[in-house]
């Protein structure tokens, strides 16, 4: 039996959406959430005003163009969400919010807060590569100070037609990756998917260049191989502890770089990975390390960065 039972409220998701979005992977990703359970959902948009306004100046035609680009904003993103095929009663009462303020970081929280959003579902920057997420700018304000997980959607991603059909949750025994996969296990017990545990050994790479060349020993890929399984067998405890129906699965993926180590496990379109971030201070706040952005930059398949 679960230690806790199955939640019985949706997902509350807040899709942001900026009126120059070059992709909709966003609201793919986010219909994909929706295709593996019923969600609640809403878009905000942040209109940056550049100025502060003044009382004895007229700003009638900026007004004007607020209201109509605020109009259009909102159309464009719920036609992203139509051709992603969410399901209209999945959007909220009130679908998407524009904001006009100095600060898209602040805004965005506040909205997130306002619709007290389990989630923020950011896309990628559109010079990532196809299947690839990459960092934007309001990417990376948010990876610095969001106090909510955020699901991260990779440019042009592939999915499942049947939405999550896998949690993965990249674990390394620490505070951070603990709740990782408390989240992680969380979703696949809800949404009844199997667990995979990851662990990841780059070879020939460490987190930052180096003056030598760093060259390979077999002896200790497969005491850093084992180590790996060690710390999956842990988590895999941990898992069961959480909720003992749980399918769990455990891999480490070893190869050249973090790229290589990453493609040498086998991801499928149902695929969920969840990471933790690191903590600011005394803050709970999402906040990437660099073995977190390495991994993000190479994930295959969307990725949910947990709070601590």
């Amino acid at each position: 039996m679960s230690n806790t039972p199955k939640p019985v409220n949706p997902l509350r998701l807040l899709l942001t959406w900026r009126p120059e979005s070059a992709g909709d992977e966003a609201a793919q990703v986010a219909a994909w959430i929706g295709r593996t359970e019923t969600i609640a959902l809403r878009t905000a948009t942040v209109i940056s005003r550049s100025w502060t306004a003044q009382p004895e100046l007229e700003f009638d035609s900026y007004s004007e163009w607020i209201e109509k680009e605020s109009k259009a904003v909102s159309s464009a993103a719920q036609k992203a969400l139509a051709l992603a095929k969410l399901p209209e009663k999945m959007l909220d009462a009130e679908p998407s919010t524009v904001t006009v303020d100095h600060s898209e970081t602040k805004a965005l929280i506040d909205a997130a807060a306002e619709f007290n959003a389990d989630m923020m579902v950011l896309g990628s920057h559109p010079a990532a590569p196809h299947s690839r997420f990459r960092i934007g700018s309001t990417a990376d304000a948010l990876l610095h100070y969001a106090p909510l997980p955020l699901l991260l959607a990779p440019r042009t991603p592939k999915l499942s037609k049947r939405g999550v059909t896998r949690v993965n949750c990249s674990y390394i025994d620490t505070d951070q990756s603990h709740e990782a996969l408390r989240r992680a296990a969380d979703l696949a017990h809800r949404w009844n998917v199997p667990l995979r545990l990851v662990a990841f050994s780059p070879r020939g790479a460490t987190m930052y260049p180096t003056e030598t060349e760093f060259i390979d020993n077999s002896d200790m890929m497969v005491e850093w191989r084992e180590q790996a399984l060690a710390l999956l067998d842990r988590g895999r405890d941990r898992a069961l502890n959480r909720h003992s129906d749980l399918t769990v699965q455990m891999e480490v993926g070893s190869g050249y770089g973090w790229s290589g180590a990453i493609n040498a496990l086998k991801w499928k379109k149902g695929d969920l990975l969840v990471m933790g971030s690191s903590t600011l201070g005394g803050f709970h706040r999402v906040f990437i390390g660099p073995s977190t952005n390495q991994i993000l930059r190479h994930s295959p398949v969307p990725v949910l960065l947990s709070t601590v």
